[in-house]
């Protein structure tokens, strides 16, 4: 049991929690209230100067598939992204981004309530997450429309008689509503890397305060590192989903496919480090637990071989690997119940054996991750240009 917070403490965490509770509401209500427009249609993109060994029609292509191209000076400039591949990946990251907020959720929930809520700002994680969640779920179900496949030049157009009234027809370009560009529409997720990155230094506190300070006893038995900085990486993801969907080609100044893998490798490295924790202070009794702490630090390396410059590497390997990784989830969830089962009482006991028994929202975190790692893969591949079917 943590030891109780000190009482000036108390006013500042409850001031906290009511402030991101009200921020994140507040921009839910901005956005949802604000007007639709219709997206305004593709610019018409300036002419660079070309290297001398660079075809114009070279950098047309390029430019239509999102690929990079050189200019006379040696700069590389990246194209804006399809148009259909956006939306594809810009839901696959807002699937990730809930599946990563749901667990969040569960997991704060369940261990902030064996805490026994000592401190009012362990309400505050639960409240992000939430509103993330929702944010996510609201993102994902808005872009499946908009990653229909469209009809390719040169293909016979076929005519698709709605049923729908005609009022209730609206053109594929409003559905990218305007009142997701205003500013407060990025309120809850930078809210939700503020209150994962607050978190990670109460958690680390919380570690060091107790005697022995950075120990493995503590580490084991203490408020957990890798909880709070999932609702950071949740945070993060949400806000790259918002970018991917707009089209956006660059990612905090690198292309949008490099920054998501090294992102994607970044979350999927920590999880496995958080699990290997776990699973050596639960001393390897199950072979099974093994595959947490083998597969996705290899996938991990994998996929930051993929932010680095060059060509994207061998990118059905990798795939194969994030594949194995959303199974893990799956699969570690029935392992955690398994464990749960046998403790005293089993599933019938459950009210005390979910709160000492395996962590039963924590192996999802795996599927989030390596949904938002195929996304970026997708993203790489798609604007590596001439050297996507490289692997």
């Amino acid at each position: 049991m943590n030891a109780a917070a000190p009482a000036d403490a108390r006013p500042l965490a409850r001031a906290l929690g009511a402030a991101t509770f009200g921020l994140a509401l507040g921009a839910l209500l901005l956005a949802r209230r604000g007007p639709s427009a219709a997206v305004p249609g593709p610019q018409v993109r300036r002419r660079l100067p070309l290297a001398p060994d660079v075809d114009q029609r070279d950098a047309d292509a390029c430019a239509s598939t999102g690929a990079a191209w050189p200019d006379d000076a040696g700069h590389e400039h990246t194209a804006r992204n399809d148009p259909a591949t956006s939306a594809l990946q810009a839901r696959r990251l807002y699937q990730a981004a809930a599946m990563l907020a749901a667990s969040v959720l569960s997991d704060s929930a369940l261990e902030h309530y064996r805490g026994g809520f000592e401190n009012p700002g362990m309400f505050t994680p639960l409240a992000s997450a939430a509103v993330v969640l929702a944010c996510a779920l609201r993102g994902a179900g808005r872009d499946a429309a908009r990653a229909a496949p469209t009809p390719q030049l040169g293909a016979p157009a076929v005519r698709v008689r709605s049923r729908a009234p005609v009022h209730a027809r609206q053109p594929a370009r409003r559905l990218h509503r305007a009142d997701d560009a205003h500013p407060a529409a990025t309120v809850p997720y930078a809210t939700a890397c503020a209150v994962g990155a607050a978190g990670l230094g109460f958690h680390a506190y919380n570690v060091l305060r107790r005697p022995g300070g950075l120990s493995w006893a503590n580490l084991f038995y203490a408020a957990p590192l890798g909880a709070p900085a999932a609702l950071l990486l949740a945070g993060v993801i949400m806000l790259a989903a918002r970018a991917v969907a707009a089209g956006a080609p660059t990612l905090a100044g690198l292309p949008s496919g490099r920054a998501l893998c090294g992102l994607a490798a970044f979350g999927l490295a920590g999880t496995s480090a958080e699990a290997a924790l776990l699973h050596f202070r639960g001393t390897f009794q199950h072979p099974a637990m093994w595959v947490p702490v083998t597969v996705p630090p290899v996938t991990a390396v994998m996929l930051a071989g993929a932010a680095l410059p060059g060509p994207p590497g061998p990118r059905r390997l990798t795939n194969a690997l994030l594949k194995v990784c959303t199974w893990l989830g799956i699969v570690g969830m029935g392992f955690h119940a398994r464990g749960i089962a046998r403790q005293m009482g089993g599933w019938r006991n459950w009210s005390q054996n979910v709160l000492s028994g395996p962590p039963l929202p924590a192996p999802p975190s795996f599927s989030a991750l390596a949904l938002a790692g195929r996304a970026a893969l997708a993203l790489r591949a798609a604007q590596a240009g001439p050297q996507r079917e490289a692997a």
